[in-house]
């Protein structure tokens, strides 16, 4: 299993924001397991903390802001891209003022810094990810803005951009290794059209930019006095345009920076579902407030995945076992009356699903109890180490040569009972890697959506002295 992640220490970022012009302070701080991202406005007593979730996303308008309760955040998705980037589930990030930083316009910087300031650490609790198991669509009439999620064994984007502009022909990006944001796409600026300048600057918005902070691609002639009017509002003097039609004395990092700074966007906005998820991402025309839609929609999706079980999805009836009773006889020394697993219809390198049948005719029910009968407890827990060991043992050359013995059971829970006629399903993952052959599982009981009793248990496999003797006794 994948642990979940923070940081090892404090790390400081200061910087403008593009939109207010006013310098803020950023200090990114570990957070405890569970806690995810979370933003808090240092500069506020009461109320200074908002989540990195959509349920929160406000104004879209050129970056994605997030509110609560009067407090603001704005245009998070650059710094959101880096910590998906890195791999942080958990994460406080302090801030002096209601905008991050611009730094250069991508994601690098927010990188940089917290490469060179800290380390990314483990933690105790394991990470949950989410593989999509449906196509989930959405589509922007306004923005004419496509979006799917289709089923991946891995975290994937592809996105495409078409502004109908000579300028700028249409473009794609993809990413199919977030371990190549870094390098592929988290140098990409963010870019404005000159003919959006004067709506944006009407609007009380780029007081902050400059021509460090993204690129301007001309799309419109424009007069030397307007010329003029941009190096006093930008505080610049030197302005050029290059023959590619960039406001400065600058190219372009990628042929198609611009689509891969859209991409940067989605994985920025698409922070804001708050689960890991596995799925391909496919984006026509994104923008920040149809990604924030999108990510809506796929945080509901998973909210309800969330409330499923880890079997939900399993035909337990017709789905063709993986080890049959027979099967399973020869891996587990156990007999009858307590061989207790009657079928493994799944199994993978950190998890298996073993089945249980109860049927009144077993020998416990005779005493357990005659005129109410229930399973006992104690045959749950002894069923769910069954199913347990054969995860192990399952994977031996000569299974039949060693034993699993129980070293602890801890935090058991009983939540409903277990009467004949029910199909008990355990579901059991490995909490951390085998090592000296200490198992430390974690396993649920489920009869349909119930969950029935859970436990942590630690077992150990050893080979056995004399293997006939032993199988024998």
């Amino acid at each position: 299993m994948i642990k979940q992640k923070t940081l090892k220490n404090e790390v400081f970022i200061e910087g403008k924001g593009v939109h207010i012009g006013k310098n803020v302070k950023l200090t990114l701080k570990p957070n405890d397991e569970n806690t995810g991202i979370v933003f808090k406005r240092i500069d506020i007593d009461m109320n200074n903390t908002i989540p990195a979730l959509a349920d929160y996303a406000s104004d879209t308008i050129r970056g994605t802001n997030l509110s609560r309760d009067g407090v603001v955040i704005r245009t998070v998705e650059h710094l959101l891209a880096a910590i998906i980037a890195l791999d942080i589930d958990n994460i406080i990030i302090e801030m002096d003022n209601e905008e991050v930083p611009i730094l250069e316009g991508n994601s690098y910087g927010f990188i940089n810094a917290i490469k060179n300031q800290s380390e990314i650490i483990e933690q105790n609790e394991n990470r949950k990810i989410y593989n999509i198991s449906t196509t989930l669509s959405y589509y922007d009439e306004e923005k004419s803005a496509e979006y799917w999620l289709t089923p991946d064994d891995n975290y994937r984007l592809t996105v495409m951009i078409d502004y109908n502009k000579d300028i700028l022909p249409p473009q794609y990006a993809t990413l199919n290794d977030m371990n190549e944001f870094e390098k592929e796409i988290s140098h990409a600026r963010t870019f404005i059209f000159l003919s959006e300048l004067d709506e944006l600057i009407q609007h009380g918005l780029i007081k902050g930019g400059d021509l460090n902070s993204g690129l301007v691609i001309v799309d419109k002639q424009i007069p030397q006095e307007k010329l003029d009017f941009y190096k006093d509002y930008f505080n610049i003097h030197n302005v050029t345009i290059i023959d590619k039609g960039i406001l400065n004395n600058t190219d372009y990092y990628y042929s198609n920076e611009p689509a891969r700074h859209k991409l940067l966007d989605v994985v920025g906005d698409l922070a804001l579902v708050g689960y890991r998820f596995n799925g391909h991402v496919i984006a026509n025309k994104p923008g920040h407030k149809s990604n924030v839609e999108f990510a809506k929609i796929i945080r509901e999706q998973l909210k309800k995945e969330a409330k499923k079980s880890p079997v939900s999805n399993f035909d337990i009836y017709n789905k063709e076992p993986l080890y049959d009773i027979e099967a399973i006889k020869r891996y587990m020394p156990h007999r009858y009356p307590f061989l207790l697993v009657d079928k493994i219809i799944e199994k993978g390198k950190n998890y298996i699903i073993g089945i249980k049948n109860v049927t009144y005719n077993e020998t416990h029910f005779l005493g357990h109890f005659p005129k109410q009968a229930v399973m006992p407890g104690v045959l749950l827990i002894e069923a769910m180490a069954q199913t347990g060991g054969m995860m192990i043992l399952s994977d031996l050359p000569d299974p039949e040569n060693y034993i699993t013995y129980f070293l602890s059971i801890k935090d058991v829970k009983f939540r409903h009972k277990v009467v004949p006629g029910d199909t008990v399903v355990f579901y059991l993952e490995l909490a951390s890697p085998i090592r000296r052959g200490i198992v430390n599982m974690i396993g649920k009981a489920y009869v349909g959506e119930k969950i029935v009793m859970e436990a942590n248990m630690m077992a150990q496999v050893v080979k056995m002295e004399n293997p006939y003797l032993e199988t024998n006794k």
